[in-house]
């Protein structure tokens, strides 16, 4: 169970991680087919992951509560939401145009807060011998964030390269973006380890987070511009793969 969960809470990082290595082969920018690919998919696999992985669970475990099961989740939901929109009040994300870098390298690294407590959350649940949450589950659900991540650390590393910065130093850069999510996923899980009872609360706060993240950065990017049809297969593509995995092996 442990090395499951360590496996888990990495996978993200690792996304990151591989985006900003980009860095070293890429001479431009991933294309857009394939940023659109990409986040359609991340965006399917995260919206599904939600549903059948957070939210679901979380009104499974509001059961004590009867014909009210779903106020637990639907509390815990909206303060995700405000969490983010409170996050890109404070800092919107912003094109790299030069002394803008730095916000986006901000904004990136403030949005991977909320998804790694939404893995650490799910695999808190794991641990914690939670209804209707399986290690597959949860393992897909880090794989989707690591899919989205991949470009992250991409755009992060590949603009500062293009503006003069050696690439090893622009690497640096993409990788630190995502660090934050390990710390958080753990963080989480020994915060849900100690409070069982508000697990629901944690379980759709994540929701609420994620699916944030997916109507307000994942969706415009996979639906504006040429070649929308790509991302839109895609969110199908890894909404229907996650909903088959969370139900079949659920």
């Amino acid at each position: 169970m442990l090395i499951e969960i360590i496996k888990g809470l990495s996978v993200p990082f690792i996304g990151t991680t591989l985006g900003a290595f980009c860095v070293f082969f890429l001479k431009n920018e991933l294309g857009k087919g394939m940023q659109k690919a990409l986040t359609g998919f991340a965006a399917g696999v995260m919206i599904a992951a939600s549903i059948w992985s957070l939210l679901l669970p979380a009104i499974e475990q509001g059961a004590s509560l009867g014909v009210w099961r779903f106020i637990p989740a639907a509390i815990g939901f909206w303060i995700g939401i405000l969490f983010l929109m409170a996050i890109d009040y404070f800092a919107p994300p912003e094109c790299i145009e030069g002394e803008q870098k730095d916000n986006l390298l901000l904004a990136v690294t403030l949005h991977n807060i909320p998804e790694g407590m939404a893995v650490g959350v799910i695999y808190a649940g794991l641990l914690n011998h939670a209804d209707h949450i399986t290690a597959m589950g949860a393992f897909s659900l880090a794989l989707g964030i690591a899919i989205q991540n991949f470009p992250e650390g991409a755009i992060i590393s590949m603009p500062l390269c293009t503006k003069g910065m050696p690439k090893g130093k622009a690497f640096i850069y993409g990788v630190l973006s995502g660090a934050v999510e390990p710390v958080a996923s753990v963080f989480t899980v020994w915060a849900a380890s100690l409070v069982v009872p508000v697990l629901p609360y944690f379980l759709s706060f994540a929701a609420g987070a994620m699916i944030y993240v997916v109507v307000e950065e994942l969706v415009p990017k996979m639906s504006v511009g040429e070649t929308t049809n790509i991302g839109i297969f895609m969110f199908a593509v890894g909404f229907s793969l996650m909903m088959i995995l969370d139900v079949a092996l659920g």
